[in-house]
Order: C-alpha cells, then structure tokens, then sequence
C-alpha cells in the first residue's frame, strides 16, 4: 500500500489501535515551558502518578522571561513565579531544564532544532502550538492541552484520533523579496484560517526542496494558522547537513544509520491524500496582514478586498482600516523581529543586510530579540549586533518577546506594529496594540522608511 510521509511516521509511533476510535501514539520528545506545565506537574502529584520517562522531556523559560536585564529577579510577580515552579518541577522530577542565564536557553521551538533535539521521523509534542515548527524535518510534531501534557507525563503515550492528509504543492520561481514568510501567509491567505482542520499538511515542491531549514521551520510554524494539526516536510540532504553535527544529534555511525532511515520517509509515488492543492511561485509577492487573524493578507501592493463577512467589519474597524485601502504609506512606530517564526540567525542575517548603512526613521521603535542565546552568540560573532546598533535598532536578550503579551515587551494601545511573529488577534501584543504580520525583509524595509513602502523597488 503506498503511504505518505505522515502515514508512514505515524504508523510507527502506533501502539495500539482502538477499534473505530483513536489511536495509543508513542511520543518521542516532549518540549515543556513555564506557561501551560504548572497544572499538569500538579495533577500527576495530586493523583501519586510518577513521570513514566523523565529523560524523553526538555524544557525551557521563554514566554514570560524578560529581554533585558535577565540577570535581575524577574519583577512580575505572575512571571517570576511560573518560571520558578517550573523551576522547582524539573529538578524534582530530573527533567532537563535550559532556565534563564544557561546557554542554551531560548524559544522552545528554537532550541530543540539547533540543538539536534529536533529529528526527522519523530513524534513531538508542547503544550503550545506551535510545536508545528518541527515538522519542517519531517517528523509529526504538534501542540497538546494541559490534560495531554499530564497524559505524556504519565505514559509517554497519547491518546489522538489519526488526522486526514493534506498536501500543498508550490512550484516555480519565487520573485524578489519573497521569503518563506511570505508563501505562508500567502497560502494561508488564499485557502483560509480553517482549510487546514482536521488535516495534516505535507508541503511539497521546488519552492519548499530549495529553502533553507529556517524557512522550511518558519512555514511549519505558520501551520496552525491554518487550522491544520501541524504541517511536514520531508527531510533531504538540507535536513541532514543541518542535523549533523548538534549538540544532541546522532554521530559517526549512529548518525549514518539514522540517515539511511531518514531517506525512506518521502511520500510514496502514487499514494493519496484527503485533500491537495497547487499554487504557482510566481503569483506569490511580499505579503501584509490587514486584519486580526492570519488569513486577512494581502500583496503588499494590493488594496484591503471587499467582503459581506462581518468579522472583517469588525477586524477593519480594530485595525483603522477601510475596505478598499492600500497601506502604502501608512506610518508605522513599532518593528518587531524575534518569535518562533523568524527569529533564527538566517532572518538576522537577511535584516542585517538590508540595514547596513541605513538608518532606522525617527518615529520608529525597532525590537530585535533573537530566539535563543546561542542565535545571539552568532549574530554576535558576525557582527550583527553593530550593524543593529548602527542603524538605531534595540537588540534585546532572547525570548519570546512582542509576539504575546505575556512578559514586559508590549506595544502601547492604538499603535501599529509590523511583526515577523504568527499571531495578529486582537490584543495579541498588547491591550489594543494593532498588528501587521510581514516578513523580516519587509519589517527591516518599514523600519527604515517609518512607513508601509513597496521595498521590492529598491532591490538589486
């Protein structure tokens, strides 16, 4: 029988099956964070249930740490006290724990990558949801509720219905300035917010078989947003250079067996999907969000489109919007580069690029937080942070940052932000804070003109 990818990693995490029902999938990485573990450590402790495999579990401060001054006592007080009990939980329970000040801290859906944590054909879960990240190696990664962080805790199994299967293919060449930020926010601009539920997505195609693993983990990411349960890639030699060679990843030998594992997991000739679509490269431009979830996008050239949909009179009238308008020339204060879509040493290097010898406008706050320390160390080495410097740019410490308004960084009430992260709900960065979703490379070119501008001009 000809499987998919998802078919055949799934198939074999498969405990047991339960007849017209779920399926008992085995886990092979469980990524913990302070926010969504505190109620879950206590019910395992309430009901006298050990952690069944500790050593399978990795966790990491990164929602409601601060970026500055990470060295200090944290000074909300909600804060300080999620990051201690997870503290106190890991080192009870003998998990892992990168906490602030280690060198490994950072965003968990950064660290577990880079530091080889992150395979291809494993099952990944976190209670966040955007553990889709790490489906960008080919493995079947997604986010789980509290219960189920408990139910890993306790068994290291899940019990999950089997998704249907959905592929979309991207072909062709991608013009100037679009980035993989930009095919997200495309796809999920034309399909929509719920053409992905119930599904797991395959991406497939030139376009995905040419990008880099950051891009491929920044289209992963943005997964969600779709609606899907999670979305993959299969893993290839771009997979396996970047694996090699991680702190965490399989060496000498070891590493050439996993290899030969690994080139197996492509979906088989023939094998079918639930549901497929094709989208040519070329229609794909930078893109801009409009409105309060992912799916109002549109080409940064295009104006707002026209709709009989009453939850876009109401995104429109939150955002100051019309029906009609183009946001060119709209001023903009506010520039956020970091979250777990784009805040890898590759969406560094590219802002770093298009900055260097520019400087930022004057009504502009720029926040560039990198999504780990050892991303920090990097932009460090290569002399990253003088050229954000230069260019009047606020590098901050790594963490999660303006994506959430769950630590100090905010964006004030009415204000716009262009922001590289994956969420633009209502108050996602702050009480009445707007949000523009775009690409590093267009945040960068925003920053510079203190306005919404066609950048794709001014490139060579």
């Amino acid at each position: 029988m000809k499987k998919t990818l998802f078919d055949k990693v799934w198939d074999a995490h498969v405990v047991e099956s339960v007849t017209n029902g779920p399926d008992i999938l085995y886990i092979d990485k469980h990524l913990i964070h302070e926010v969504t573990s505190p109620q879950a450590f206590n019910e395992l402790e309430e009901r006298g249930i050990p952690l069944f495999r500790p050593g399978k579990i990795v966790a990491t401060a990164d929602h409601n740490t601060p970026t500055l001054n990470q060295h200090l006592p944290i000074k909300d007080e909600m804060s300080r006290k999620q990051i201690e009990e997870l503290t106190i939980n890991c080192k009870k329970n003998n998990i892992t724990f990168y906490g602030l000040g280690h060198e490994y801290n950072g965003i968990v859906h950064v660290i577990a990558p880079e530091l080889g944590i992150t395979q291809p054909g494993m099952t990944i879960v976190c209670g966040d949801s955007h553990t889709s990240t790490h489906g960008a190696f080919g493995s079947i990664a997604f986010g789980i509720g509290t219960s189920q962080v408990a139910q890993v805790f306790a068994s290291q199994c899940l019990l999950v219905e089997k998704p249907q299967k959905m592929r979309i293919n991207v072909n062709g060449t991608l013009k100037k300035g679009v980035t993989p930020k930009d095919v997200i926010l495309y796809i999920i601009s034309k399909l929509g917010t719920n053409s992905g539920t119930g599904y797991f997505c395959e991406y497939a195609g030139s376009v995905f078989r040419e990008m880099s693993m950051e891009g491929r983990m920044t289209v992963c990411n943005m997964s969600i947003e779709m609606g899907a349960r999670g979305g993959l890639i299969a893993p290839d030699e771009t997979t396996f250079k970047y694996v090699a060679g991680r702190e965490f990843a399989p060496k000498g030998e070891a590493l050439d067996a996993k290899i030969a594992y690994w080139k197996t997991l492509v979906t088989d000739e023939g094998a079918v999907f639930d549901k497929e679509y094709d989208i040519d490269a070329n229609d794909i431009a930078p893109m801009l969000t409009y409105g309060t979830n992912p799916g109002m996008g549109m080409k940064i050239t295009d104006s707002i489109p026209e709709t009989v949909e009453a939850s876009t009179d109401k995104a429109l009238a939150y955002m100051g919007f019309n029906y009609g308008q183009s946001l060119l020339g709209t001023p903009v204060n506010y520039i956020f580069i970091g979250s777990c879509t784009n805040s890898r040493i590759e969406d560094f290097r590219t802002v770093a690029e298009y900055i260097n010898g520019k400087r930022k406008a004057d009504n502009v706050t720029a926040l560039i937080v990198p999504g780990s320390q050892q991303v920090a160390s990097e932009m460090k080495a290569e002399g990253l942070y003088q050229i954000f410097e230069d260019a009047g740019f606020q590098v901050r410490q790594p963490g999660c940052s303006a994506c959430l308004a769950m630590n100090d960084d905010k964006i004030p009430a009415d204000e716009y932000c262009v922001s590289t992260s994956n969420r633009n709900f209502e108050g996602r960065q702050g009480p009445g804070a707007r949000t523009i979703l775009a690409s590093p490379l267009t945040a960068a070119a925003i920053a510079i003109e203190g306005k919404i501008i066609d950048f794709t001009e001014k490139l060579n």
